[in-house]
């Protein structure tokens, strides 16, 4: 069984995404993570672009409800060819 970081549900958790800026990364990402999270606040997105401009990151804080909502989040995001790295 593989431990959480998380040992109390509900709890914010930030997961972070990156990928090549000229994707639709967040309109993207944004739809896979309110499939599993519920609908997010603009004040729960962080967007940063990359000294080059190449790469985008983003930072969602959602309110887990548990491991198993976490595991399909980042399933699915792993999935998403436009997704290079989700952490």
């Amino acid at each position: 069984m593989t431990e959480t970081l998380i040992q109390e549900f509900p709890s914010e958790f930030p997961i972070k995404v990156m990928g090549r800026h000229d994707s639709d990364l967040r309109a993207l990402t944004q739809l896979i993570i309110e499939r599993h999270a519920g609908p997010m606040a603009d004040s729960s997105v962080r967007t940063r672009t990359s000294a080059d401009g190449n790469f985008l990151a983003l930072t969602y804080t959602v309110v887990a409800s548990s491991r198993e909502q976490l595991d399909n989040i980042y399933r699915e995001l792993t999935a998403c060819k436009s997704v290079l790295m989700a952490l």
